[in-house]
């Protein structure tokens, strides 16, 4: 019975985290909206590198969404892996695949073309939210 009654509660905390995760999505989502849309309104640089650093953000406590049981660093490596093989695909350029990144959607998730800086970008993101990750949500 305490086996029960201890195994319930790690379910808890388990259920707990993946809804912080997912709250921290969608806003994180809903930052790299709202950072395109008034993007006239923050200065150049932040214009410029805000939404993909956001976007790997999103990935990154996506991952921590879907994988809760798993190690941070787990997340962290597979949040690289991911960004980084989204950017490396736009080198490929086939009809196929830029009609789909075409779309609103595509665009979003594919991108458009490769670009080295967004490696930073990517890089600067994913340690920014493992570092929230440790430090506010987990606090471990």
């Amino acid at each position: 019975m305490q086996m029960f009654s201890k195994n319930k509660h790690t379910n808890r905390s388990y259920l707990k985290l993946r809804i912080t995760y997912l709250i921290a999505v969608v806003i994180t989502i809903l930052l790299g909206l709202a950072s395109r849309k008034f993007s006239h309104l923050l200065l150049p640089f932040l214009a410029e590198n805000t939404g993909d650093v956001l976007w790997a953000m999103m990935v990154y406590y996506g991952f921590r969404f879907l994988l809760v049981r798993k190690s941070l660093y787990t997340s962290l490596l597979l949040s690289f892996l991911f960004s980084f093989g989204i950017e490396f695909s736009q080198l490929y350029q086939e009809d196929w695949i830029n009609q789909i990144r075409g779309t609103l959607l595509g665009a979003l998730i594919l991108g458009k073309g490769y670009l080295t800086v967004d490696l930073i970008r990517y890089t600067t993101g994913i340690v920014m939210a493992t570092i929230l990750d440790k430090v506010i949500l987990i606090q471990k």
